[in-house]
């Protein structure tokens, strides 16, 4: 359910660089900054190029933007970088109710260049998405609504009712629209993990306003009921001898529950770890870690690492145990999980984006807990709610029937790639990277492949 920022149940940020129940969180989540470790980055901005292009000129055209507020000024690589806040609709279809403010910034190079707009799908971005570097784009980076700062405050912070996907593809259609108004050139969508899925949900209800999307590692679970892609992942990936390996220690995790939970309790209570509103107790934290075990493993390792997987039956306890601890043992704790941390990724999972709900067939007799693994179950109980996979069969069907410009990267050896999306033949593609976890990019495919990605990127953008 892997998300730590997206779980196996969810996933994100890689494109700088884990699973809903299959592992962390996307990569997205621990790769983002706060605006003011983006700001400390920076220095005061210099005036260059055109006179429309100073630093002045764009701050002056983005505060006459209605809503638009620019919260300070730095420069990265020479070049502005505007950190700003913008009003938002709490609902989109009733655009005169209440507001809130989302973060965003603009890191600003040239209006005639193309512009690439970056979302993690957590809270703000603070790098530079690989794709802005490829095409030496500026980038407009956003964090998606009721993430980080970009919650409502007051009661309609609390209505999880309006984190939903058709929700944040309005906002990020204001902010482009908003934006298309000073950045002149092509602009493209991107992100990695649960930052593809929102790229591509973007595209999906506003066609009209990227001229392409590139998405990383981006999981499509169009039917939620059907994990069979998941389940096929799980039986080939890797070596047999690495994935017995890893089922052994897995299972052998549950059968010493007796001796091991009281190390994972003592874990919890040195790091201050509590389970209380969320998993409730330290047996169901301990199990609900082992099970994310394997699925982190391949979302952040590779085949190289098969070799240091412990015999299951020989390794005393704390051999076992601390092997584990380093390679895959995910702990969900209270503090993480709220409204602060990665619950509103699972409160998605749970009503929209859906998890991989593996049936664990090697576990048989060693789980207290059978219902356990799946989003719900690490959510406080007001954030919880109630599945419905309309609006992501949607956009799968979309996607492949009506798609144009998309690109999909996935990596071969990532849980999070084994349920993908397809693209269509309109001008749209899908590649998968060899070997690759959960930080596939196009610079790791086969020379060949990566050439032709490249040239398309570019031609999408305008750029030689």
């Amino acid at each position: 359910m892997r998300n730590k920022g997206i779980s196996a149940l969810a996933c994100a940020a890689l494109i700088t660089g884990a699973a809903v129940f299959g592992g962390a969180a996307p990569a997205a989540a621990r790769a983002t900054a706060t605006l003011g470790e983006a700001d400390a980055k920076a220095k005061a901005p210099s005036a260059k190029a055109g006179q429309d292009d100073t630093a002045d000129a764009v701050r002056e055209r983005l505060e006459k933007i209605p809503g638009m507020k620019v919260v300070s000024v730095a420069e990265k690589e020479g070049h502005p970088l505007y950190t700003l806040t913008y009003a938002q609709p709490v609902d989109h279809r009733k655009p005169g109710g209440a507001t809130f403010t989302q973060r965003a910034t603009l890191w600003h190079k040239s209006t005639d260049k193309p512009t690439v707009l970056y979302t993690s799908g957590y809270t703000l971005p603070g790098g530079t998405a690989s794709l802005t570097r490829l095409i030496d784009a500026n980038q407009v980076s956003v964090e998606h609504r009721y993430f980080g700062r970009s919650r409502p405050s007051g009661a309609p912070g609390d209505d999880w009712t309006k984190l939903t996907v058709q929700q944040e593809a309005a906002d990020e259609h204001r902010l482009t629209r908003a934006l298309r108004g000073i950045e002149k050139g092509k602009w493209l969508g991107t992100g990695a993990s649960k930052g593809g899925m929102t790229a591509t949900y973007h595209e999906r209800f506003y066609p009209d306003d990227l001229d392409a999307v590139v998405a990383f590692v981006a999981p499509n679970d169009a039917n939620n009921r059907d994990d069979s892609g998941y389940e096929r992942f799980f039986e080939t990936v890797g070596t047999k001898e690495c994935r017995e390996a890893l089922n052994a220690v897995q299972r052998e995790m549950l059968v010493r529950r007796a001796t091991l939970l009281p190390k994972f309790e003592a874990d919890a209570k040195a790091n201050g770890d509590t389970f209380e509103e969320t998993l409730g107790t330290t047996d169901r934290a301990y199990e609900f870690a082992v099970l994310d075990q394997v699925w982190n493993f391949w979302q952040s390792g590779t085949a190289a690492d098969c070799p240091t997987v412990p015999d299951a039956k020989k390794a005393t306890d704390d051999e076992l145990y601390g092997w584990s601890k380093e390679h895959g043992l995910s702990v969900y704790r209270d503090e993480d999980l709220g409204t602060n941390g990665s619950g509103p990724y699972y409160r998605q999972a749970a009503t929209q984006l859906g998890w991989a709900d593996l049936k664990f067939k090697h576990l048989k007799g060693v789980r207290h807990y059978p219902g356990l693994y799946q989003p719900n179950s690490v959510l406080p109980a007001a954030m919880r709610g109630t599945y419905s996979n309309r609006t992501v069969a949607d956009v799968d069907r979309w996607v492949k029937s009506r798609g144009e410009r998309m690109m999909f990267v996935y990596g071969q050896n990532d849980p999070w790639s084994a349920e993908r999306f397809t693209p269509s033949r309109r001008d749209s593609y899908r590649y998968v990277v060899p070997g690759a976890n959960h930080g596939a990019s196009i610079a790791k495919l086969p020379e060949a492949e990566q050439t032709k990605a490249v040239a398309t990127i570019k031609r999408w953008a305008n750029v030689k």
